[in-house]
């Protein structure tokens, strides 16, 4: 059975092929003069130097920690890093360690590319189980922090308009969230609330199925992951779309915005619907009038997207022990702290949200902490689910433009499942 892997149209192109002209044979270990193994290792973070700054921090200090191995990174572009790894795949050319965005990891452990990631089940169990990428029952990545959505809001216009401030405890329902943005419309925001519907991509999927399985939908059923019938096509689906179509037809949401938080620091927009990554800006621009708030309950709970970038080792690494004993090293809380730190993201353990001192207890961000730990749904962890994600993208723009709901879902479906059994159900 050929498969068919996601990233693979795109992997003969010349910028690739550039990038991956000066890398050698990478999946090869070396040996260096005074007898270390080398372990060739990629990342996707060129041109992210906070991030780049810790993994060199790591590298330099497992390297120096034992004389037996020596990591060796490799930095892409981001935009060209996925392309890069289907290229070296078909290759046989992969390095010993990749980091991936977690949602995609599936495609690529089916695909082949990955074996086993086998860290101490301590280690493992130690993370936010968001941070540790699990397909049919087995580990394959780990990652050193997570990311979060909630709504943005300012207390004083809240308390102005008489409306209930949400709690974690006592979210907004759906009732209550309609209300209030008609309320903040009626108080002279033309557009109450940016949900970042002018971005493009993975946001998507990221941001708006949380919403979707807060009304009880998926992008797939999950008890089989051998289709998306009755879950993206359902009566909870339907009413979700509907929703979310009246939102832009009533004006309470806008696809017209800029990428960011912007119009909110500028008071263009009552509620922002956005990440933690934008939170250290806004508190900084907003003080203590800002309020990070719970999303809606829809009727099945609040719901957010969870599984940022993890790392993995490749199924053909000739020196996996030594891959393995560098990213057990790694996982140290003072360096997850640093990487969440300095990139404004969530500490995947415990013991690096105490040292942090945005995420600590009594941290400024800490709200993000709590959400995550509990309202956070990792995407559905099946090989199928980067081409669900583009066509859940073009089915929510074509239904954000008015197209009918019912029909539009049912396209959705039709494509989802035609997937599905041209690669014999992707093994479930």
């Amino acid at each position: 059975m050929k498969r068919k892997s996601f990233t693979g149209i795109l992997a003969g192109t010349a910028a690739v092929a550039l990038l991956l002209a000066g890398c050698g044979r990478a999946g090869n270990s070396t040996t260096t003069a005074d007898g270390r193994i080398q372990i060739p290792m990629w990342t996707h973070s060129a041109g992210n130097p906070a991030e780049l700054t810790v993994y060199k921090q790591i590298i330099s200090d497992f390297n120096e920690s034992q004389d037996r191995y020596e990591v060796v990174q490799q930095d892409f572009p981001k935009e060209a890093y996925n392309d890069a790894i289907a290229a070296a795949a078909a290759a046989g050319d992969l390095p010993c360690l990749i980091d991936m965005d977690g949602p995609v990891m599936p495609n690529w452990a089916w695909s082949g590319y990955l074996q086993e990631l086998n860290l101490p089940k301590q280690l493992t169990d130690s993370l936010l189980p968001t941070a540790v990428g699990t397909y049919k029952g087995k580990i394959y990545s780990a990652g050193y922090w997570d990311a979060a959505l909630a709504i943005f809001a300012r207390k004083s216009v809240l308390d102005k308009n008489d409306i209930r401030i949400p709690t974690v405890d006592r979210p907004w329902t759906k009732g209550e969230f309609d209300s209030a943005l008609a309320t903040l419309q009626q108080a002279g925001y033309d557009t109450p609330l940016d949900i970042g519907a002018e971005d493009t991509g993975e946001w998507w999927s990221y941001a708006y199925s949380p919403m979707l399985q807060s009304f009880g939908g998926d992008e797939i059923n999950r008890d089989t992951y051998r289709t998306a019938e009755g879950a993206l096509n359902g009566p909870d689906a339907v009413n979700f779309f509907t929703w979310f179509q009246d939102a832009f037809k009533k004006g309470w949401a806008s696809n017209s915005g800029t990428i960011g938080n912007q119009e909110f620091v500028d008071d263009k927009v009552a509620l922002s619907y956005t990440g933690v990554w934008n939170a250290l800006d806004s508190l900084e621009k907003i003080g203590d009038d800002l309020l990070v708030l719970p999303p809606p309950d829809f009727g099945h709970g609040p719901k957010i997207g969870g599984g940022s970038w993890q790392w993995g080792i490749t199924a053909g690494c000739n020196e996996a022990d030594g891959a393995r004993e560098y990213l057990q090293f790694s996982f140290q809380d003072k360096y997850i702290v640093q990487f969440a730190d300095s990139q404004i993201v969530i500490p995947a353990t415990a013991g690096a949200e105490k040292l942090s001192k945005y995420f600590a207890a009594d941290g400024p961000l800490r709200p993000f902490v709590v959400l995550s730990q509990k309202f956070a749904l990792a995407r559905p962890a099946t090989p199928a689910y980067p081409v669900i994600s583009s066509i859940f993208e073009k089915a929510a723009k074509d239904i954000m433009s008015g197209a009918d709901v019912k029909s539009t879902l049912g396209s959705a479906v039709g494509d989802i499942d035609e997937n599905i059994t041209a690669n014999d159900n992707y093994g479930f």
